[in-house]
């Protein structure tokens, strides 16, 4: 007698998961709506594994935050109620690490993206999810690759020269440690870059894009703000961002397309600020107030050209004795170039209130990306292109199902907060 009740007992896998944590997951699956998304993994032969399980299984992956598939494995071996609701057949063995691999691997990023984008509008009709404060920030994602391991010895593992064997897509690219345009700190890697947009008022992604590690923050702007555009409407909004994004056709195309404006820091690419008077002219090396001298155009852009006091005096002596004063030549004397506030660029006033104001909403994309991070995206256990949006993507999309499940069971937990949703199920 005691030997069955020892078997139902082992049979019963209510017993081997917390009810929380349970309660969780059948909350986050019952907000995922999937019926959009493929069911069968083979178009011939055996069905196999429900692509729709294993996807739950990896949105499982990330809100429990494991490096690695094996540890997933464990995880639902020793939860056989998480992975029933995941849609596995628990009385058949569970896909192997090859198995989970492959589907990462092979899926095509438009069935997850548009996932996404459902997610999305479900929360922008919730009342939710707005774009009338949006923020585009970058997180570098690592190459699962022995010459990112900072405990390699490998000569030149860093040259453009020396790309990486068992992955062939990524590319090397540099993190900075600090947006301080003085700041010298900063790391080269091999791997990708995750850009994503990010709704400043509930800290939540609207539009993410996965690039190799080499391809400039700027460059990718547009493309962002247009492929939201094509789903949910970014006109008149602010668009936030550090000074990597600090490029004139951003700025217009906000203005002119979008009808919105722009809170970026300028980048001073090295420039110097010379000394200028209350009036706006320059002080030349000798202390004396430069003299204007023209305008001209170029590169789309109007300076204005400013000369030596005293290069019309024939009898004058420079006092800093100027390398240009005994050149011979009419023009003599130092010059110096303003570039006028002709466009929109230019003519922001990042100097008042509510500049810094809205500006400060960018740590909204900063939060997000350390709740992006915190799932363990930061170095990758596949390789390839593919593989690396496809696991970007799903981080994303289980961070948004954590999100709605707050809001729809109107739980206590943040919808900003991973673990607070776990410990409070």
């Amino acid at each position: 007698m005691a030997l069955i009740y020892r078997q139902e007992i082992i049979q019963d896998i209510t017993l081997f998961t917390s009810a929380p944590k349970a309660k969780f997951y059948d909350r986050i699956f019952e907000c995922l709506d999937l019926s959009d998304f493929p069911e069968s993994t083979a178009t011939t032969g055996r069905n196999g594994y429900s692509k729709r399980a294993l996807l739950r299984a990896f949105i499982v992956m990330k809100c429990e935050c494991f490096s690695y598939v094996t540890d997933l494995l464990d995880y639902l071996q020793n939860n056989l109620l998480i992975a029933h609701y995941c849609g596995f057949n628990i009385l058949k063995p569970l896909p192997s690490y090859h198995t989970f691999e492959r589907f990462i691997k092979n899926l095509d990023n438009d069935i997850l993206k548009d996932l996404m984008k459902s997610q999305v509008l479900k929360l922008s009709e919730m009342g939710i999810i707005d774009t009338s404060f949006i923020a585009l920030d970058s997180t570098p994602i690592s190459a699962n690759t022995s010459q990112n391991n900072p405990k390699s010895f490998k000569k030149n593992k860093f040259s453009k020269d020396n790309q990486p064997k068992n992955d062939k897509d990524c590319k090397l690219g540099v993190h900075t440690a600090s947006n301080q345009h003085n700041e010298r700190n900063f790391e080269f890697y091999w791997g990708y870059k995750n850009h994503v947009l990010v709704d400043c008022i509930t800290g939540l992604p609207i539009y993410e894009l996965t690039t190799t590690a080499d391809v400039a923050d700027s460059s990718v702007a547009l493309d962002v703000l247009s492929q939201t555009n094509e789903f949910l409407s970014v006109k008149e909004c602010t668009f936030i961002a550090d000074k990597g994004y600090d490029v004139k056709a951003i700025y217009n195309t906000v203005k002119e397309v979008y009808f919105g404006e722009c809170v970026i820091p300028l980048n001073k690419r090295n420039s110097k600020n010379p000394k200028k008077l209350s009036s706006g002219h320059p002080i030349c090396e000798a202390g004396l107030a430069m003299h204007k001298d023209g305008k001209f155009s170029d590169n789309g852009r109007t300076r204005q050209k400013y000369c030596c006091p005293l290069k019309s005096s024939k009898c004058a002596v420079c006092p800093c004795n100027h390398k240009n004063w005994n050149n011979g030549k009419k023009n003599r004397g130092c010059t110096k170039y303003v570039t006028l506030p002709d466009d929109y660029r230019l003519s922001i006033d990042r100097e008042c209130i509510s500049f810094k104001k809205i500006y400060a909403l960018r740590t909204e994309a900063e939060r997000y990306n350390s709740r992006f991070k915190s799932t363990k995206q930061e170095r990758l256990w596949v390789r390839g292109l593919n593989a690396a949006q496809n696991l970007n993507t799903v981080a994303h999309i289980a961070l948004l199902a954590v999100a709605a499940a707050a809001i729809i069971f109107k739980t206590e937990f943040s919808i900003r907060s991973l673990k607070s949703a776990k410990r409070s199920a």
